[in-house]
């Protein structure tokens, strides 16, 4: 399904007119019941009474709850196809499963499901051969099949639970189950409609809807997902507390606001919901233990698994499949989650006491200094994960050495700390698993070298918070005096805690005082001439001839470590724009991204790739910019060219022309180039004077000597005088070559371009080129299907009806008398409405400012 406003005007005017008032009320919402529960639980319970309450969970209870996750996770896989059978896309079950298992594993635990999960989904389907457009459309279609059937879901189990909810919220339950049928009736209408594979338009907004099969399918997969999922906890409470079909919608109600939360995980928001609803029905530290165990069951486990799953796809990447390997370079990604989850799980123990057996056996043989040396460092180095985790997600190979260590180091600190099993299993994995996948960690830089995000600084802060507030929950009736900071003792570990706990808040507290004092980045400043050879050495070594545009040097470079790649950008406003890929060996692609990203990032500025290739999209992908398209290139392939056939029968009668008329032409070498530049630089200046426009930059080239002077040029002659001329691009591994300038005089015959252009394809044809690049046709290639993007419904409207301010249809009809293979490009960039801005920024790049821009 997807949704596309008629009369944009009145939606944008609607949405935000309710947009912040809906955010508002939901926070408000959202906070009473956090605030409540935390009431609830500080006043009602105790950290012994949970702890016991865990012991005393039965194994079978653990077993059906994992069972019942297992069966969610399955029914998950599901969803991604019929997600895929609806965008049109057809891929092998085990791909599918494998995909969808690890991104919501993944997109569980960090939230964000449609940019974490997506960046998963992205990345693996990619690998198997899908185009993004068919991806992105997978992905808005889970989403809103996940919207619909939790609410149906929920409404079923409404009505036969509404008895329980009215002892709740105090509604009457005859207006519970009307309200849900309603519901119901709504989703049997929505069903029939389908079944007519029409569309309808609504207060503006039109609707185009999945076929009934699919519609169906994912109302019966979303049930599936959360009955089970519903399941894993239920079977943890006690036997006969809650009726299973009311416990459903109070889940699904939980789920819901979780999810809208953005919280990750909807960690507390779905605990403040479970703990109103059930309050009056389970033990309050039965439910508190049984919502410890889900979040270790229903999160914990799958994520260890995803990563497990990576970490052996990473020792099979030698001989693997491209989905295989692509799964392998996910790991920095889940690698990353993984090790935040660690170390708050480290944080925590490091504010709770060991079990008193544990105690006992730590007073008989370990002296008492290990004891308190080991609690310290294991909260200090719970910390250092949190941050050494955003090092993995910028896959610094540092971050792989100290997370390695870390976790080697805790490991061994978990025996003398309170004999602490679990925390060590989850070590062991996390060990196990940097060892397999030391080669994703592929950035040399050092740890600290890339400021920390405030936004990142708010989250370890926000982790604190709530450490802090926990110990003052398990040690609530310990009476803190001075004293208490300096009792050492075996079983002292509310004083232990402390110590602990104000290291971790002052370390953080320096951490991010040196991010506020961080120097500013030194002033960006134009190539020399020794820094434009270097990179004329590096373009002549690679494929694409668009990187010759280096040599306007009109654009900064950021020249990777090894000499060997350069990315050209220039910068205006906050916009930080690299012009094409990185240009050298795709294996420094990365490391060149992720700095390009990070140092416009320090700067207050914003990243971006202007018209980049779909083989690159991944490593923008993994540096967190999303991708938008531009256009499509057209791409002649040289082996295959000819003027003869009913296809170029157009343009082999326009060669034929331009030669009755007399026109010849000739490729002349740079040195021949000196002898005629006062004749080119007079047709040039002829040709922007016919046009109204003047010398472009950044994307296209301008006629300056220096950088004409460089490249071979084709000219078109009459007689002797020429009357056009096209610069050249090439490399010496003859894969690509293209143009660049193309100007004519006003009075040249009307044959003379397309006469160029065929000899200059026909040209670089007999010297072994293997493709000859036409260049883009902004905004062509558009999706047109019901889920395309908003981007691309935009982008379609400007292509059929903005020939008032861009020839689009013209230009894409000149190049397709070549027959070429058109290529989609793609802007790279943060969401939002970053691009917008961005490509401003560029058009001012291009024209030399926003005046021109409108001037021309």
């Amino acid at each position: 399904m997807s949704l596309t406003a008629t009369n944009p005007e009145t939606l944008v005017s609607r949405l935000s007119q309710w947009r912040l008032w809906v955010y508002a009320a939901l926070a408000v919402l959202l906070g009473a019941l956090l605030v409540q529960a935390g009431h609830k639980l500080m006043t009602e319970l105790s950290y012994g009474e949970i702890v016991s309450a865990l012991r005393d969970t039965p194994p079978m209870a653990l077993l059906l709850s994992v069972l019942a996750t297992a069966a969610s996770y399955y029914a998950l896989t599901f969803y991604d196809r019929t997600a895929l059978t609806y965008a049109g896309a057809r891929l092998p079950q085990r791909v599918v499963s494998k995909t969808a298992f690890i991104a919501y594993a993944l997109s569980n635990t960090i939230g964000l499901g449609v940019l974490t999960g997506g960046a998963v989904r992205m990345r693996l389907y990619g690998a198997a051969g899908l185009e993004a457009g068919l991806v992105s459309r997978a992905i808005v279609f889970n989403a809103f099949g996940f919207g619909i059937g939790i609410v149906v879901v929920g409404a079923i189990a409404l009505v036969w639970g509404a008895g329980t909810v009215q002892e709740v919220f105090g509604t009457p339950p005859g207006l519970l189950r009307g309200l849900a049928v309603v519901v119901l009736l709504a989703a049997g209408a929505f069903i029939g409609y389908c079944r007519r594979g029409g569309e309808t338009t609504l207060r503006g907004v039109t609707l185009r809807l999945p076929s009934a099969s699919l519609a169906l399918q994912q109302l019966l997969i979303s049930a599936l997902d959360v009955v089970a999922a519903a399941a894993a906890l239920w079977f943890l409470l006690p036997e006969g507390a809650i009726a299973f079909p009311a416990f459903v919608g109070f889940f699904a109600l939980a789920i819901a606001l979780g999810v809208v939360s953005h919280v990750p995980g909807g960690l507390g928001v779905f605990e403040a919901v479970m703990l109103l609803a059930l309050g009056h029905h389970v033990p309050a530290e039965q439910l508190a233990a049984a919502l410890v165990m889900f979040r270790v069951v229903y999160y914990l486990l799958p994520l260890a698994l995803a990563v497990a799953m990576l970490a052996f796809a990473e020792g099979r990447r030698g001989a693997a499949t491209p989905v295989v390997r692509a799964a392998a370079s996910l790991s920095p990604l889940l690698l990353s989650a993984f090790t935040w989850v660690v170390g708050v799980v480290l944080l925590v123990s490091g504010v709770t006491p060991a079990t008193d057996d544990a105690t006992e056996l730590l007073s008989r043989y370990m002296p008492l200094p290990v004891v308190e040396a080991a609690h310290f460092l294991g909260s200090i180095t719970g910390l250092a994960l949190l941050f050494v985790a955003r090092g993995m997600f910028l896959r610094l190979d540092a971050s792989w050495w100290a997370g390695l260590a870390l976790a080697l180091v805790s490991l061994v600190l978990c025996l003398p700390k309170g004999i602490a099993v679990s925390e060590a299993v989850l070590l062991l994995v996390l060990a196990g698993a940097l060892a397999l996948s030391r080669k994703q960690f592929n950035r040399r830089a050092a740890l600290f070298s890339q400021a920390f995000t405030w936004g990142w600084l708010a989250a370890v802060a926000a982790v604190i918070a709530a450490i802090t507030a926990l110990l003052f929950f398990v040690y609530r009736d310990v009476d803190y005096v001075n004293q208490v900071w300096w009792q050492f003792e075996f079983d002292g570990y509310a004083p232990r805690s402390l110590r602990a706990l104000v290291a971790v808040c002052l370390i953080t507290l320096m951490v991010a005082l040196s991010q506020l004092f961080r120097r500013p980045q030194a002033v960006l400043v134009k190539p020399d001439r020794g820094a434009l050879e270097q990179a004329a050495r590096i373009v002549r070594a690679q494929p694409s001839a668009g990187a010759g545009l280096v040599m306007m040097g009109d654009k900064s470079l950021m020249v990777s470590d090894s000499q060997r790649a350069f990315i050209m950008f220039g910068r205006r406003g906050r916009s930080w724009v690299a012009l094409y890929d990185p240009v050298g060996p795709v294996s420094e692609w990365n490391e060149l991204v992720w700095r390009f990203v990070e140092q416009a990032r320090e700067s207050g500025g914003r990243a971006a790739f202007y018209q980049v290739r779909p083989d690159g999209l991944p490593v923008y992908l993994d540096a967190g910019l999303r991708v938008h398209k531009l256009g499509e290139c057209a791409l002649v392939d040289l082996p295959t060219f000819s003027l003869q056939g009913k296809q170029r029968a157009n343009l082999r009668h326009g060669v034929s022309r331009a030669q009755r008329d007399g026109l010849t032409f000739e490729v002349l070498v740079p040195e021949q180039v000196v002898t005629v530049f006062t004749e080119l630089q007079a047709i040039s200046e002829a040709w922007l004077s016919d046009h109204n426009t003047a010398e472009k930059a950044f994307s296209l080239g301008a006629f300056h000597r220096d950088y004409v002077l460089r490249q071979p040029v084709a000219v078109v002659r009459h007689g002797e005088r020429i009357v056009a001329f096209a610069t050249l691009l090439r490399t010496d591994q003859k894969l690509e070559a293209s143009v660049d300038l193309m100007r004519q005089l006003p009075d040249a015959p009307r044959s003379a371009m397309d006469f160029l252009f065929a000899q200059v394809i026909l040209h670089f044809q007999a010297e072994g080129y293997q493709r000859f690049n036409l260049g883009m046709v902004p905004l062509s290639g558009m999706a047109q299907h019901p889920l395309a993007p908003n981007w691309h419904r935009l982008g379609r409207l400007l292509f059929n009806h903005g020939e008032n301010f861009y020839n689009f249809q013209g230009l894409r009809a000149f190049k397709e008398k070549f027959d070429p293979v058109w290529e989609p490009r793609y802007l790279a960039s943060p969401g939002g409405f970053a691009p917008f801005f961005i490509l401003a920024d560029v058009a001012a790049l291009i024209a030399g400012g926003l005046r021109k821009v409108i001037t021309k």
